[in-house]
């Protein structure tokens, strides 16, 4: 018989009327919602006692929801030896700086290339199973067109502390992005909730249906002319959360080419953005620890050229 992990909840008088899936990706941070949903797809969810059959399912009070999560598949993707910009290790964790045009994980038509394969073939057997055989050891993601820090778990019981960081907002996560026109004011947050865009799947929007809180901080570092040099800090981290939020208030990010004009003036393919700034406390020490990293050439050539009013 299959090992498994069995997760328990009773819903309280607050969580009454929750979409089961929204309620336990939001309960469980390390367990992402496209996976809960496949587990209530293969009858891993029981509500009562019962097989939940939709992910649908509204909540009532003193329910008793069972999830049981089965052992990992054994994983088909291949480690392959891809060079890896590594700026921390130990045993608990790895921090990453990823290049602009990886994609973080193993999807449809990116099986191989992919930031997954260069970190199994790293640590070999010495990641995370939380996130299932395509994500091991992937605590939080960024696009393929952003570059910058990432944090990877090399074993489950660092996954969850920092997973759960995440979940209580506690994480520091600062980018650094050059967006269209500029700005009245030196700083704003933009608190609106995101979900998937209604008339595009391969987008996110700002909606009050189906959507979570989203709340991002920004300040001006540069004033460019028709652009702006900007920081952003993610509060929450939601899918494409910066490119939606800075495009809901008229300044896409340059080179987006979900979220921002079809052309750019500097022929860029893919968002300028990038995850600069890095902090958490250590999962096993507690100790607080910061990670930095200067954007990519692409990007400071950019940059450079505004500066210059090229």
């Amino acid at each position: 018989m299959e090992k498994e992990t069995v997760y328990q909840v009773i819903i309280s008088e607050q969580q009454e009327g929750r979409r089961i899936d929204h309620l336990l990706s939001e309960s469980f941070a390390e367990l992402s919602r496209s996976f809960l949903q496949k587990l209530i797809k293969d009858g891993f969810i029981t509500v009562d006692g019962k097989v939940c059959t939709s992910k649908k399912l509204l909540l009532k009070k003193q329910q008793n929801v069972e999830i049981r999560v089965p052992e990992p598949e054994i994983l088909h993707v291949e480690a392959e030896d891809i060079p890896l910009d590594i700026r921390y290790e130990d045993d608990d964790l790895l921090i990453v700086n990823k290049p602009r045009g990886m994609v973080v994980h193993p999807a449809a038509g990116n099986y191989s290339g992919t930031l997954v394969n260069a970190v199994m073939h790293h640590c070999g057997d010495s990641l995370s199973s939380i996130n299932g055989i395509i994500r091991p050891g992937i605590v939080h993601r960024i696009d393929k067109d952003t570059s910058g820090l990432l944090m990877i778990a090399k074993n489950d019981a660092a996954h969850r502390l920092l997973a759960q960081q995440l979940a209580e907002h506690s994480i520091t996560r600062a980018y650094r992005a050059i967006v269209y026109n500029n700005f009245k004011e030196d700083e704003g947050t933009v608190d609106a909730p995101i979900g998937r865009d209604p008339k595009n799947r391969l987008r996110q929007a700002v909606t009050q249906t189906n959507s979570k809180r989203a709340v991002t901080h920004y300040r001006v570092l540069e004033r460019l002319g028709a652009f702006t040099y900007i920081e952003a800090r993610l509060e929450t981290g939601r899918t494409h959360q910066i490119r939606v939020h800075m495009a809901h208030i008229r300044h896409p990010l340059v080179g987006d080419p979900l979220y921002g004009p079809s052309k750019n003036p500097f022929g860029i393919n893919g968002q300028l953005l990038h995850a600069r700034l890095l902090g958490f406390q250590h999962p096993a020490t507690g100790a607080y620890m910061e990670f930095e990293s200067e954007p990519p050439e692409e990007f400071r050539q950019v940059l450079d050229k505004l500066k210059r009013g090229v």
